[in-house]
């Protein structure tokens, strides 16, 4: 779409990804003429290089396990093989079916997309390639980019970002990293048969999470064949003639595998935007935004991973509809960081919300914690010694659910009604009043003694 000479909006917004997508859709509802621009695909990060595709991939990787359990429940399944071909292709052409929904929505609103890059050139105008644009208000929301390490040899890993376009599975790989998506990507090459290695330069995975829930993914990623390497950052990569990876650690040891992927956390993606030129401010390289996601000039906004709060798709959500409510809707909306529920889709999944065991003791001292340790009856007839985890931190001096964790089969489904509890303020003895739905794994939560 070829936009004017010198066209006028009362809204610009920086990046088509899930929180300027909601932004730009609701700032147009509110009558505003908006224009959104994207050098890439409509869709962002959670659409095209992350939520969507990973969690396809976790279904097709979910087979491997329940094919081979099906013989228990009395199921002949002969000759299956797995097609990593066939997988990635339908992912992409799904990616693809839902950006262009995507598009489709912004242009039924009204919004205008440019594409191309753009770069601030004052504090209420941007250059979108050779188009000079000027907006009454400007919102920044181009996200977050996997960081990769500067040590000699590193540019041979990929990142997520390659992981949906691999030409084939490599037979070993190594995942360096400890946070969620170094864990699920574990599980998913785990369970598509490559030898997986995860290195990691602390000695904990999944900081902020309950510590007994990550200590038994650990367990459970150990004991279906996952190798982990604790307190081993890389000293450099080696690539070789067969194009097989050698990567040294600073421990001394070396490590030879056939593809190295990087989920060493992610970079807001504030270069090349012209920030300096705005008076924009940025804050350990992160957009510095107030409440109202107003940055440090008071026509510039942010929204997203590309600011230093939540980097979650729903909060990017959030503080996108926030934004156009509070600027164009003349109702102004804050976003409540409280209890954000979150999960990772790791083999098996695990969720939470509110504060960790440790954390509730720090903040609140007097505490009670309420565990279920049990088998999902699917794993005691398949014959799987894999056990769940479900646990409920308690205020002692008022009774309230504080916080809520849980490792099992559909943790993240089960967790997503907990945290509408939780957000509640509801207590333990309003959990223990809700009789049961039997026999489920969710049950549970409302039998703990």
């Amino acid at each position: 779409m070829t936009a004017p000479a010198h066209p006028q909006y009362d809204l610009l917004v920086i990046g088509a990804g899930s929180g300027g997508v909601r932004a730009a859709r609701v700032a147009a509802a509110h009558g505003a003429k908006v224009a959104i621009a994207e050098e890439h695909r409509i869709g962002g990060t959670c659409v095209i290089r992350g939520c969507v595709p990973k969690k396809l991939l976790v279904y097709g990787a979910h087979f491997a396990e329940d094919l081979e359990d099906a013989a228990r429940f009395g199921w002949r399944i002969e000759g299956r093989t797995f097609e990593w071909p066939t997988l990635r292709d339908n992912v992409l052409a799904e990616v693809a079916r839902i950006s262009g929904i995507y598009a489709q929505t912004l242009q039924t609103h009204g919004v205008e997309i440019l594409n191309g890059h753009a770069t601030l050139t004052g504090p209420q105008s941007a250059r979108i390639d050779d188009r000079e644009v000027r907006a009454r208000v400007i919102l920044i929301a181009t996200g977050a980019r996997p960081h990769v390490p500067d040590q000699p040899g590193c540019e041979n890993g990929i990142t997520s970002n390659e992981a949906f376009h691999l030409e084939k599975l490599p037979e070993r790989i190594l995942i360096a990293g400890g946070g969620y998506i170094a864990n699920e990507f574990a599980g998913i090459f785990n369970e598509f048969g490559c030898k997986v290695t995860v290195i990691n330069r602390s000695d904990v995975i999944l900081r902020g999470y309950d510590e007994q829930i990550r200590d038994r993914l650990l367990q459970i990623s150990l004991t279906k064949g996952i190798r982990f390497l604790f307190n081993a950052p890389i000293d450099s990569v080696s690539k070789h003639a067969d194009s097989t990876l050698t990567v040294s650690l600073r421990t001394g040891d070396s490590i030879q595998c056939d593809a190295l992927m990087f989920a060493t956390g992610r970079i807001p993606n504030t270069e090349g935007l012209g920030l300096d030129s705005a008076g924009v401010e940025l804050d350990k390289g992160a957009i510095k935004v107030d409440d109202l996601n107003q940055s440090t000039n008071p026509h510039i906004y942010a929204v997203g991973d590309v600011t230093n709060r939540v980097q979650l798709t729903p909060v990017a959500i959030r503080e996108g509809h926030a934004f156009a409510d509070t600027v164009f809707g003349n109702k102004p909306t804050k976003v409540d960081y409280d209890f954000i529920p979150s999960a990772v889709f790791s083999h098996p999944p695990l969720a939470g919300v509110g504060l960790t065991e440790s954390q509730a003791r720090n903040r609140l001292g007097s505490v009670r914690s309420f565990t279920s340790d049990f088998r999902p009856m699917k794993n005691v007839l398949a014959g799987r010694s894999e056990r769940a985890l479900y646990k409920l931190i308690v205020d002692d001096t008022n009774g309230r659910v504080v916080g809520a964790h849980m490792i099992g089969p559909d943790a993240p489904e089960i967790m997503q009604v907990v945290a509408v509890a939780v957000k509640a303020g509801l207590t333990k003895a309003q959990f223990d009043e809700c009789v049961a739905i039997h026999p489920t794994m969710a049950e549970e939560l409302v039998l703990l003694k």
